[in-house]
């Protein structure tokens, strides 16, 4: 066939046999489908795409000379505007041949495939694809998540590829049994919206506990799913709204979907639809709607106006509860005359969805109270930085993202009646009350075992090691505790004990990085009794000592070793940096923040 490729694209090949099935080929054809987007094929791609985490996703079904694809995520031009290509190009025959899935961690491995256009023109070099299949069990195509780079698929996205996969044929198998039955069709469709939609309500609800990044993620998941347009109304303790949010499915009505909403939290009737939902409870049904209904709901001569070039002839409105019943707020969904008309299948789903909303908003709302609490509560238990002659000092704190508990990071650092400086960090195990508590402890357990004593740092970490055991404190942590003497001839003589906790960064004048290594020691609290060792070095002007908890370099996805090379790193070059904006510059670089994180940091002037 000819396509309009380039010549080296127009390679002859002898296709499977399977392809050219006759009944196979007949089932395809019911179908109805061809190489233009069908939005719920397109629906699979993405949610391959997204769940897989793949650049491509494919709803391929193959022809006897062709695949095309109805759902398509990612196809680089020519392809993703001609939506198919010749069998030259085509994984996904072999899948209709063998009629089992095909996974290829690396396709240019394989014999079968390794000579197929598609890895060079398509970029497939990675390729998962699962049969699709009709009711006769007939492999029509291939549900497949591609990737541009080798991969070593996971039991579980095989699992959840299968099982997307296994939908994807069911809807296959409805256009094909629903051929001549299409009001029928339509009602299974919505059906499967409603309840592809309900199922991904609760993640999307769980995935953040912000009321307002929660609405907006609702109303994008009911728009245009659900409705044409929605409005997302929240009451304060008065009933009146204190917060809307609005989303159209016409991303050009952006901003009369937007002043309608800022309209609304003060244009409501006493004959709002709105308000009747949030005062009595109570769901409201609208199969038919003009903008007579809107005018008598508002106070604001311009909300009609807005209504009409947003479209309405049908809406229904739900309450959002919270668990003990109270409504914190209602859900208002609105269609055009272009759109069928709401009905008791539509309220059932909205009504279930303002269940789980408020949930959500009771449990966000219980959460913003808790964390505000528990950042207060941890900020008033770390110290207020001494003031010290030719020293100046910085230090921060910042909570995980995604908790509120209060945790054990700490930091301190106070000033010897002889004018040396102590400085300590400490990293307690627990993120809880019970951590912030044993936290509190540790730090004034290492000033009341270090103050107004000469001893070198090693020696009070000894000390504090045998406090800890003597007053059977149940306490595991990791420290490092440091002492700065007082100037002597322009230099600043720092010495200091690890106790398995990063090791500290020094940015010398010039930018240059060092990290004071050590031998390892063991944590406070879980060690026999043991000499901790001391170790040393200087600051002179211009120099940077800086201290940290593990929050700045840990992650999930890499190595201890490698977030300190990535942070001394960060590091080069900033001695000319003011010390507080490098503190704010080292927690904004936290692109995940997963830990508590604390910093105290000390130059030399």
């Amino acid at each position: 066939m000819t396509d309009g490729s380039p010549a080296s694209a127009r390679r002859s090949i002898t296709p499977p046999p399977a392809l050219g099935d006759a009944a196979r080929l007949r089932a395809l054809a019911d179908t109805g489908l061809d190489a233009v987007p069908d939005e719920a094929f397109d629906r699979f791609a993405r949610l391959v795409s997204d769940l897989l985490e793949v650049p491509v996703a494919l709803v391929s079904l193959v022809s006897a000379d062709r695949q095309f694809f109805p759902g398509a995520v990612g196809l680089p031009e020519p392809w993703s505007q001609r939506r198919q290509t010749p069998l030259s190009h085509s994984f996904c025959q072999h899948v209709v041949d063998i009629e089992v899935p095909m996974v290829l961690p690396d396709a240019r491995l394989y014999p079968r495939v390794r000579d197929n256009l598609a890895i060079d023109d398509l970029g497939v070099v990675a390729y998962a694809g699962m049969p699709l299949t009709d009711l006769s069990g007939r492999v029509l195509g291939a549900l497949c998540a591609i990737d541009n780079k080798p991969r070593a698929w996971t039991a579980g996205q095989l699992r959840t590829l299968a099982d997307l996969a296994a939908a994807c044929s069911s809807e296959l198998r409805l256009r094909i049994a629903l051929d001549g039955a299409q009001e029928a069709r339509r009602r299974v469709v919505r059906a499967h919206q409603r309840l592809e939609l309900l199922a991904g309500v609760s993640e999307t609800l769980a995935g953040t506990l912000d009321v307002g990044t929660s609405l907006r993620r609702l109303a994008a998941t009911m728009v245009p799913l659900l409705a044409d347009w929605c409005l997302l109304t929240l009451v304060g303790p008065s009933g009146q709204p204190t917060e809307v949010v609005a989303v159209h499915r016409d991303p050009a009505r952006t901003p009369d979907v937007d002043r309608f909403a800022e309209l609304l939290r003060t244009g409501l009737s006493q004959d709002s639809i709105i308000r009747a939902v949030l005062r009595t409870g109570q769901p409201r049904l609208g199969g038919v709607a003009s903008l007579d209904d809107v005018a008598r709901g508002t106070t604001d001569p311009e909300m009609p106006a807005i209504a009409e070039r947003l479209g309405i002839a049908s809406y229904l409105s739900v309450p959002v509860r919270a668990v003990g019943g109270t409504v914190l707020g209602a859900i208002t969904l609105v269609n055009a005359p272009d759109r069928q008309q709401f009905d008791d299948r539509d309220l059932l789903t909205a009504a279930d969805i303002g269940r789980r909303a408020g949930q959500s908003v009771g449990n966000s709302s219980m959460y913003g109270e808790q964390r505000h609490v528990a950042e207060v509560l941890q900020h008033s238990m770390l110290p207020r930085l001494p003031v010290v002659t030719e020293l100046e000092l910085a230090a921060r704190y910042q909570p995980a993202a995604d908790r509120v508990e209060v945790g054990g990071d700490w930091y301190d650092a106070f000033v010897q009646p002889d004018g040396d400086l102590i400085a300590a960090i400490g990293d307690v195990a627990g993120h809880d009350i019970e951590a912030a508590a044993t936290m509190g402890q540790l730090r004034n357990l290492v000033r009341g075992n270090a103050f107004g004593r000469p001893d070198s740092v090693g020696a009070l970490m000894s000390h504090l090691d045998s406090a800890i055991r003597g007053l059977r404190l149940p306490i595991a942590a990791t420290a490092t505790l440091v002492r700065i003497c007082d100037r002597r001839s322009g230099v600043r003589e720092v010495t200091w004990c690890n106790a398995g906790h990063p090791p500290a960064l020094v940015v010398r004048a010039g930018g240059a990085v060092e990290v004071l290594a050590a031998t390892p020691e063991p944590l406070l609290g879980l060690a026999r009794p043991t000499p901790r060792a001391s170790h040393s070095t200087s600051l002179t002007t211009g120099d940077t000592l800086l201290l940290y908890t593990d929050g700045l370099i840990e992650r999930r996805d890499r190595s201890i070793d490698d977030g300190l090379a990535e942070l001394a790193h960060r590091l080069t070059g900033t001695d000319t940096v003011p010390l507080d904006d490098l503190c704010d510059l080292l927690l904004a670089s936290i692109q995940h923040r997963e830990d508590d994180t604390a910093l105290l940091a000390v130059r030399a002037r």
